[in-house]
């Protein structure tokens, strides 16, 4: 694929700059068009064709596997967010009091609030304030003899810094503790590989740089701890044979369908697999270095410019997709508003303004929204 057939894959407004790949992303024409056909195969036939949607979910599992670094899929569960795959974790594990959980601070709510609502159980949440140095080094002091767990945003939501996961896998793994890993900033941006991260457990929903709609993510349990996690939700999908209606025996699927209670979503399973494809034949390394590019123009303007602070990393190996900056003469909210009044969608997060470009983002357009951070705010009488 030629990078200047990569625009064609999205047929996004002209006039919007989109920059807000970290929240929820545009659909590539490729994922309109499975949906669309999906909906019209519904509308005039019905499931007259489940078999070939069961061939369609089968391969996106697969896909989901290579997206992951997993060997296959037997790990793999598709859940209705990230939120819900972290809950799997969080009330699956047999906790005693006075258990730890490690994060760091400034998390997005997802992988803070499940451990804190633990607190009855004697759980208690250890939150690690990070530098962009040695974030790792801090997150692996905390973590004491009383830690069952350490869960992290593989790039946080607000700043953009991209933790070494292998570095806080290992050290997991030498200490005896469960290492879970939210990696909806990760995913879809960069090449992932949850084998050489060591993470027990890995969860991201679709709806952003994986380019699917929202409703529809991946959970990732690492095999020999499926039994070890206790079911809370219970239905025909989950069991060893689904299909035997009438059975009077049932057990857990022995992998990680046990987690898929009900029926499947198979508007979003189309969506996804699509989603999955493309980023897929564009190639994980190709993309990450495509955002990089973006990325780097981003953070060397605005880096030691006299009107903004970069909130940021400035060393690339440091960051994801994300940068995100602060106005030094006006509150990041005015500026945000300007932004979005030229077309500019972006995210007000971590009190600034934060930019997600994606693999396909024209560089013409970084340049557009460096030229209009340029510009001065009028002063109004």
């Amino acid at each position: 694929m030629k990078n200047d057939e990569l625009q064609d894959l999205f047929v996004l407004d002209p006039e919007i700059i989109y920059l807000n790949h970290a929240a929820v992303a545009p659909w590539p024409v490729r994922v309109q068009e499975a949906v669309c056909r999906f909906a019209r195969e519904n509308a005039r036939e019905g499931s007259r064709h489940y078999p070939r949607w069961l061939a369609t979910e089968q391969r996106l599992r697969e896909r989901a596997a290579r997206l992951l670094g997993v060997p296959g899929t037997e790990g793999i569960a598709l859940v209705k967010n990230t939120s819900e795959g972290l809950s799997f974790v969080a009330f699956g594990l047999d906790w005693q009091a006075g258990d730890e959980v490690v994060i760091p601070a400034g998390e997005f709510p997802s992988n803070r609030i499940v451990w804190e609502s633990l607190a009855p159980q004697g759980v208690k949440v250890r939150e690690v304030e990070l530098d962009f140095l040695q974030p790792e080094a801090a997150l692996m002091a905390a973590c004491g003899p009383a830690t069952r767990l350490l869960s992290v945003s593989a790039v946080q939501y607000a700043s953009g810094l991209r933790l070494d996961l292998a570095r806080l896998g290992a050290c997991c793994r030498e200490r005896g503790i469960l290492f879970c890993v939210d990696a909806i900033q990760w995913l879809g941006a960069l090449p992932f590989d949850a084998v050489a991260a060591g993470a027990d457990f890995v969860v991201a929903d679709g709806h952003k740089w994986l380019l699917a709609p929202e409703g529809l993510g991946l959970f990732y349990c690492r095999e020999a701890l499926l039994d070890r996690l206790r079911l809370h939700e219970y239905g025909w999908h989950m069991v060893t044979e689904p299909g035997d209606f009438d059975r009077p025996d049932w057990a857990p699927a022995a992998t990680a369908r046990r987690f898929e209670c009900g029926s499947p979503n198979m508007l979003g399973v189309h969506a996804l697999d699509a989603a999955l494809g493309l980023l897929l034949d564009v190639g994980l390394d190709r993309v990450a270095a495509r955002i990089a590019r973006r990325t780097d123009r981003l953070v060397a303007a605005l880096a030691d410019h006299d009107r903004y602070r970069l909130l940021s990393p400035r060393d690339p190996e440091r960051r994801g997709g994300i940068v995100t900056f602060a106005p030094l003469t006006e509150p990041p909210e005015a500026l945000f508003g300007r932004l979005q009044a030229a077309g500019v969608q972006c995210a007000l997060r971590g009190g600034g303004v934060r930019f997600s470009p994606h693999f396909h983002t024209p560089m013409a357009q970084i340049d557009r929204v460096l030229e209009l951070l340029q510009r001065r705010p009028t002063s109004r009488n």
